[in-house]
Formats: C-alpha cells, structure tokens, sequence
C-alpha cells in the first residue's frame, strides 16, 4: 500500500513515516523543510522514502501536481501549523495553512485516481472547552478561544462538510491529544523543554503547572490512526473519531515534569514563569470510548511507561546513541507488544 503524509517532516509525521515502513508499506511525504535537529533530519529519514517532497500546502497548484504524480492509495493530512503560543504570533498564517491547506489537500486528492482513503488529523483543541470532567466525545460542540484551536476547528467543521458532499473517497477525521516520545524539537513543547534543561542543568520553567493535557506515547496515537484507515479501507468507515488515553493516564503538566526529572536521575524541581501569558486551557480530556468499542484500540504503554520510553530515548541520544536505531528499537517493541 502507497501512503503519502502530509508534514511527514514533522514530529508525528516522521515517527509515522518510520511505523509505516516497519510495516512494509511504501511511503512517500509533501512538507516543509524540518526544523533544525528534528526526528526527520537527525535520522535521515527522507533517504529511506519513496518520495521526499517539499511543498507549502496552501500552493494549490503544486500541490495538486504533486499528488496526481504521486497517486497515492491513502493520505495522512498532518500538515498544519500546530503551536498555540506561534498562534497568537502568526494567527493569519495559521487560519492560512490550517483551514485554506487542509482544503487544498482534500480537493487536489480528488484527482488521485488510485486513492481508497484519507484521513484527516485535527486536535482535542477543535472542542469548545468547558473544562470538562469526563472526556469531550465526538459530537461534542466544537470551538476555539485562540488562533490554533479556532482554525483547527475551522478545518475539522470544513472536511466533514467535504465529506457529506462529495463521496466518492472515505474521508475520516481523527482527534488526538498531547503525544510525546523521542524526538520532538517543536517550541513550547514541555518534553523538549524538559529535556534541553535537563542536558544543560538548568532548572525547567512551567507556564501551567496545574493544567491536564491527555497524554500519549506517539506510538499509540499513530496506532489508532492506521487501526482506523484499515477499517477505511476494508469497509469505507469514516466520520470522526477520537484517539486519547484512558482517564486514569492523566497528569498535571507539573507532575509529568517531576516524573521525567526522576528518570533522567535529578532532584525533582521547577520554577514558575510569573509573567503575563495567552490563554491556555487549564484541562483537556477526551473520552475515546468509540475507537475502543468498534475499532478495538487502546493505548498499549500506560502514561508511565510513556514518560519512560520517552525520557529513555532522549538520555540514550543524549550519550551518542543512534537516532534511528532509538526509534526503530521502540517501534519493534511496541509492535512485539501487540
């Protein structure tokens, strides 16, 4: 099976790219360029797929060029602009790449002559935040207090409508929350943060100590994802589908910080950032209470063994280990976990 990514320079998207060939497919990737020390350029990843493209997904007519050379059987749109604080820094760029980008990918991937799915990637942002206890399920409202969770919602609300009008693709819509794992070298992301203290001693500085995001090992985010497009593909199942770990996998973001420092050997510690910044939502669970039932996925790695495999591969690169030899090393054991 041919899969193309979108953003597979990305955290997520190299991690996929590497899972996918682990499963024999062949893979190909539109992006932008990686960002410095990424998971993609410290591992070389591009040298190991079928194609490697550079394309800005909002130039609609390389884009639709590029898909119609590549002809793919199914898409993982993960492209976006995906930091909340770059947001309010950039929100027209961000509104750009994440409603008028997704758009584009899903009208140029109708000339695609070969394709049988695509999957669309949004967030647990796309759900009005009411602080809710339970889990937001799918049919929840939908929303957004800054740039990112707006846009996102925006594209969420824009793929299911292009999906209720034009049928001919099973197109799904996956919702996932806070992932971590090896690797990740996007700003204000508390794991590289983390880890970039922690290499040079420094004590870490937390925005929101107190906030609860729905952690999750990549690898069982992705899992969900690729459980979801063989049902695409078997069936034509679409819709929209939330990927988030069980409730009891829950901590505050001071508590995953200490967890880390206690694995990589150092006196739990951190100070708090005083100074005046945007919103953030305090809480954010989903409840994933479908793709159990009629998907049959569930994290594999508890929040624990998550921090742990995580906090792991940063130490072991830390010392000279090999990037990709860390990733595949993971990905072998996760899938011998199945």
């Amino acid at each position: 099976m041919h899969y193309l990514i979108t953003g597979h320079t990305g955290f997520k998207g190299a991690w996929l790219s590497l899972l996918l060939q682990s499963k024999g497919h062949e893979v190909s990737g539109i992006a932008l360029d990686p960002i410095d020390a990424s998971l993609f350029e410290v591992s070389q990843i591009g040298n190991r797929l079928t194609n490697d493209i550079r394309c800005d997904i909002r130039d609609y007519v390389n884009l639709e060029k590029h898909l119609k050379e590549l002809n793919p059987n199914v898409i993982v749109h993960l492209a976006a602009q995906s930091l909340v604080r770059r947001s309010y820094r950039m929100p027209f760029e961000t509104f750009e790449i994440n409603v008028n980008g997704t758009l584009n990918v899903l009208k140029a991937s109708e000339e695609c002559s070969n394709l049988k799915a695509r999957l669309i990637i949004t967030t647990d942002k796309v759900y009005k935040n009411m602080n809710k206890a339970t889990g937001y399920v799918e049919e929840d409202s939908l929303g957004g207090f800054d740039p990112y969770s707006a846009s996102k919602a925006m594209a969420d609300i824009a793929t299911q409508s292009w999906a209720n009008s034009f049928h001919r693709i099973p197109t799904a819509i996956a919702r996932a929350g806070n992932v971590i794992g090896g690797g990740d070298s996007s700003e204000d992301r508390l794991i590289p943060d983390l880890i970039e203290n922690l290499v040079h001693s420094r004590k870490p500085k937390l925005r929101f100590p107190n906030s609860i995001r729905p952690w999750q090992h990549v690898l069982d985010c992705l899992n969900g994802y690729l459980l979801l497009v063989d049902r695409m593909l078997k069936d034509g199942t679409s819709g929209v589908w939330n990927f988030g770990p069980r409730q009891e996998d829950v901590f505050s973001v001071g508590e995953v910080t200490e967890k880390v420092m206690a694995i990589w050997g150092v006196e739990p510690s951190w100070e708090l950032v005083k100074q005046q910044l945007p919103h953030e939502s305090s809480r954010l669970l989903l409840n994933s209470s479908k793709a159990y039932s009629q998907l049959g996925w569930e994290d594999r790695l508890s929040i624990e063994e998550a921090i742990n495999w995580t906090t792991s591969w940063y130490k072991n690169v830390s010392k000279g280990a090999n990037p990709l030899d860390e990733t595949l090393t993971q990905i072998r054991l996760f899938e011998t976990n199945a």
